[in-house]
């Protein structure tokens, strides 16, 4: 059996013909892979700096925690003796001096926190809300609001300490020579007014973001829900309560975490305002493992309260995050 082909003319080409799927599968699997690989090549220069300057110095931190690193092994911290969870066993060992320290300073930070965090919660959200509607002026208010959000931390702090001194301070000379409400000048940086005056400073830095959070939340809702209760007879209160408040339910459990997570780590703010040594009322868990490192030179047990406060703030923002899941079921249940 012969097979005759026919040969192409002279001054002809042949064009050789392919099926349409065959070219277009190369096509498509060039096409997903581009599409897959893209961002991963995008997130690669933000997971390799993730990586340095976070993960890696995390991994040796929990490694020196089970250490005893002095200042006698600074030079070469891996020839350290291993101790096992020695610092660990000591940090919460509560009857003694360095456990009792320890949770003295969890005691007041947990109280600080919570005061700091509640503070700039209701003082942003009633500056939001009352800046709501418009009027003449409303542009420049909320910049002038946003001023301490947007001044360095070190700047603000350390005006704030100007003005808690006490000999020439203008917290002094407002409430004793202007309006007499104290009998002598207090002493705000040092012994128990400290507290006091590192919660004046948090607060005054940290509610222009919930307030610039809040109002952001706030232009999601419809007016149409507040003309509707107008026309029911709400007043002003029950619109906040019944519509206003469980609209912003979303963005304040957001905000609530994030407040809760910058106050407990807060270190900038002690620092600047007492130096190395706060006071005893002041005396926030974070600067409290700063003492223990480098002021007494003891890097091993530093790091297992760095590590005791990493598992804290875990379980804190996992059972946070379990209960409000479970809020928004239920809500929508």
């Amino acid at each position: 059996m012969t097979t005759t082909t026919a040969s192409a003319r002279p001054g002809e080409r042949t064009v050789g013909k392919s099926s349409p799927g065959a070219a277009r599968g190369p096509r498509r699997r060039t096409g997903r892979i581009r599409r897959v690989g893209l961002p991963y090549l995008l997130l690669l220069p933000a997971l390799a700096l993730e990586l340095l300057v976070h993960l890696v110095p995390m991994v040796i931190g929990i490694v020196m925690s089970f250490k005893e690193l002095t200042q006698f092994y600074i030079r070469d911290w891996s020839l350290a003796p291993w101790t096992g969870v020695d610092n660990y066993r000591m940090s919460v060992d509560f009857d003694a001096p360095v456990g009792q320290a320890l949770l003295d300073s969890f005691l007041i930070t947990c109280a600080f926190t919570v005061l700091s965090v509640g503070l700039c919660w209701f003082i942003g959200t009633a500056a939001a809300i009352c800046m709501q509607d418009a009027f003449r002026g409303r542009g420049l208010l909320r910049a002038l609001f946003l001023v301490p959000y947007a001044l360095p931390v070190y700047a603000a702090v350390i005006t704030w300490a100007f003005m808690f001194q006490h000999d020439n301070g203008l917290v002094n000379h407002v409430l004793h020579d202007q309006l007499g409400l104290t009998d002598t000048p207090s002493f705000w940086l040092i012994g128990d007014n400290s507290f006091v005056a590192l919660l004046v400073v948090s607060v005054w830095k940290g509610w222009p973001f919930a307030f610039l959070i809040v109002m952001a939340g706030l232009q999601n809702i419809p007016k149409d829900l507040y003309e509707a209760a107008a026309l029911d007879g709400a007043g002003v209160r029950q619109q906040i309560r019944r519509i206003t408040l469980p609209s912003l339910r979303p963005v304040n459990q957001v905000l609530i975490l994030v407040l809760f997570l910058w106050t407990f780590n807060d270190f900038n703010t002690p620092y600047v305002l007492f130096g190395k040594a706060a006071p005893a009322a002041a005396d926030l868990i974070s600067i409290h493992i700063y003492q223990s490192s480098f002021v007494t030179w003891n890097f091993g047990a530093g790091s297992a309260m760095s590590v005791l406060l990493l598992l804290f703030l875990l379980v804190v923002t996992g059972v946070y995050l379990l209960l409000t899941s479970r809020g928004r079921r239920s809500t929508h249940a």
